[in-house]
């Protein structure tokens, strides 16, 4: 019986978790080095977390980042930056 509850758990809080997760894409606006943050050109900043190069985030840059939401904040999970060789 535990063994089903445990399991029932773990299913409502991965199908929770996946119900504040999302994805975007976007031109860099602007990035806060101070607190840490990411704003694309539609306005939305998104929170980095502080292993993140900043030196590689720039202005007008394309970016696609997936993200959580986490105590009302947009929290980057992972992102995706135009390839070098392309610039």
């Amino acid at each position: 019986m535990r063994t089903l509850i445990g399991a029932a758990c773990a299913m409502l809080l991965i199908s929770t978790a996946a119900a504040f997760a999302g994805q975007t894409e976007g031109l860099i606006k602007k990035v806060d080095k101070d607190t840490l943050t990411l704003t694309l050109d539609d306005g939305k900043a998104y929170k980095l977390n502080a292993e993140t190069d900043l030196d590689s985030l720039k202005p007008g840059m394309d970016i696609v980042i997936a993200y959580d939401v986490s105590n009302g904040e947009n929290v980057v999970t992972d992102m995706q930056l135009p390839d070098s060789d392309q610039n």
